[in-house]
C-alpha cells in the first residue's frame, strides 16, 4: 500500500471502555496465549494509543484479573438447580468448557479467590448450593475439595492438548512412540501395577474421565454432608 493508499486516521481518538479493552485482550489470549498479551498489543488491536489504556487499570495483573471475570461469566448458568450435586455439577462442566474455549483460563485458576462480580457469583453460587445442608466450615471445605478436583483435572486436559500441538503428535501417536520404551520397562516386572492399568485398564476420553472423577468426589461430599455432627 502507498502512501496515497492509506486510509486517513480518524479524526478524534477511537473510543475506548472496559469492555472493548477486555474484548480485545480475551481475543489475543484465545489466539495465542497470556504472552501474547500485552498493553501495546491490546492498544494496537484497539486502534489506541498504550497509555490510554491505563486509565482503565495499572498492571497487566489487573487485566488478567478483568479478562478472568469476563470467562467467569459465561460459567454461571442462567438457572440454578435445586438439587445440590447437580448444581456442583453444572458449575463444573461450564468451568471445564469456558477453560476449553479460552485454554488461557486454565492458567489463571486456582490460587486467590477472583472478586471480580461475575467470579464472585460463580463462588456464590457453589456455596449456596451446599446452604443449610451442613456448618458453614464443612461447606467451605466441601467446596475446597470440589475446586481443586475441577481446577487439577481442567489443566491436566489443556496440558496434554498443548503437547498435542507442541508435539504434532495425537494421544494415539504418542502411545504408538512411547510403546516399545514403555513396553521393555514394565518387561522388567518393577511396575506391576502399572502394568495391570496399561493391558488390562480401560482408555477413556477426557471428558468421560472428568465427569467419573467430578461424580466420585461428589460421593464424598455426600458422605461427610450425611455423617453426623462430632
Amino acid at each position: 500500500m502507498t502512501v496515497w493508499d492509506k486510509p486517513a486516521p480518524p479524526p478524534r481518538p477511537v473510543p475506548l471502555d472496559r469492555e472493548r479493552i477486555v474484548a480485545a485482550a480475551v481475543a489475543l489470549a484465545d489466539e495465542g496465549g497470556l504472552e501474547a498479551v500485552s498493553l501495546r498489543k491490546v492498544a494496537a488491536r484497539l486502534n489506541a494509543g498504550p497509555m490510554r489504556l491505563y486509565g482503565y487499570f495499572s498492571t497487566k495483573e489487573e487485566l488478567f484479573d478483568l479478562m478472568v471475570d469476563e470467562v467467569q461469566a459465561e460459567i454461571l448458568p442462567e438457572e440454578q438447580p435445586g438439587d445440590w450435586r447437580e448444581a456442583l455439577r453444572v458449575l463444573a462442566h461450564r468451568t471445564r468448557r469456558a477453560a476449553l474455549r479460552h485454554e488461557w483460563f486454565a492458567d489463571l485458576l486456582g490460587g486467590r479467590p477472583a472478586l471480580g462480580p461475575n467470579g464472585l457469583a460463580v463462588t456464590e453460587a457453589r456455596l449456596a448450593a451446599l446452604d443449610g445442608l451442613a456448618g458453614i466450615d464443612t461447606v467451605m471445605r466441601a467446596v475446597e475439595t470440589v475446586g481443586a478436583y475441577v481446577t487439577g483435572a481442567i489443566r491436566r486436559e489443556i496440558a496434554n492438548l498443548r503437547a498435542e500441538r507442541a508435539t504434532g503428535l495425537s494421544k494415539r501417536d504418542w502411545q504408538r512412540a512411547s510403546g516399545p520404551h514403555v513396553t521393555s520397562m514394565l518387561a522388567t516386572g518393577r511396575f506391576p501395577a502399572l502394568a495391570k492399568a496399561v493391558y488390562d485398564g480401560t482408555d477413556v476420553d477426557a471428558e468421560t474421565s472428568f465427569a467419573t472423577g467430578l461424580d466420585w468426589v461428589l460421593d464424598a461430599v455426600a458422605a461427610r454432608l450425611t455423617r453426623p455432627p462430632a
